[in-house]
């Protein structure tokens, strides 16, 4: 997978996107799926080109050498690991294209977990056509979307932008060697963000964190 669909024929990202945007990069490794979404943003006028890679590696490198992508469609689970810990990554750079997470998953914890990551979007793979044309025209226009009246995070939070990141990840389960590959940590330091989570919500357990976090609207 890898391939470009079609070959962009608009210049580069400008400081106002219109559709179709030249291009999209998706990000999944069920390459069925992938195709057919792409295949759809291509009937439905959204897209000039869309770019498919399958892992979180790959489309942080193409996002690094190529700033041509107007929007990233990124799936949240990827061979195993989370599609969120793209979103860290982006965070080094200086211009970024809004990334839309989606996922097979609807609950209410996996759309917070991905409006705290940072993500401009949520959209459901069970989704119909005009809730895709929907969501990309609201996103495009910065509005943001996410289901269920959940809106992108903009209160300031009592955490680091990394510590926000670590919450995110505990509360999708990962253990801390996978927290600690996902964002490009020694366990010492992710250890430390932990211990002060902890410390901002007065728990002492990892499930105590997750839960009140939930409670406080963090996640």
């Amino acid at each position: 997978m890898g391939a470009i669909i079609s070959e962009p024929q608009r210049p580069p990202v400008g400081s106002v996107r219109t559709l179709p945007l030249a291009k999209i990069l998706l990000v999944d490794d069920h390459a069925l799926f992938a195709q057919g979404l792409a295949g759809l943003m291509h009937q439905e006028g959204l897209a000039e080109s869309v770019t498919t890679v399958a892992t979180v590696e790959s489309a942080a490198d193409l996002l690094a050498h190529d700033d041509g992508f107007e929007l990233v469609l990124l799936d949240i689970a990827l061979h195993g690991e989370t599609g969120l810990a793209l979103l860290p990554r982006l965070a080094r750079q200086r211009e970024t294209p809004p990334v839309v997470i989606i996922s097979s998953s609807e609950d209410e914890s996996t759309v917070r977990a991905a409006r705290a990551a940072g993500a401009s979007g949520f959209l459901a793979k069970s989704a119909g056509r005009s809730a895709l044309v929907t969501m990309v025209r609201a996103v495009i226009r910065g509005e943001g979307y996410f289901p269920g009246g959940v809106r992108p995070l903009t209160q300031r939070l009592p955490l680091t932008p990394r510590q926000m990141d670590v919450l995110v990840l505990l509360a999708q389960g990962f253990p801390n060697k996978r927290i600690c590959q996902s964002l490009d940590l020694t366990e010492h330091t992710v250890k430390t963000h932990l211990k002060a989570i902890f410390s901002q919500l007065g728990v002492h357990n990892r499930t105590e964190c997750v839960n009140l976090a939930r409670a406080q609207g963090w996640l």
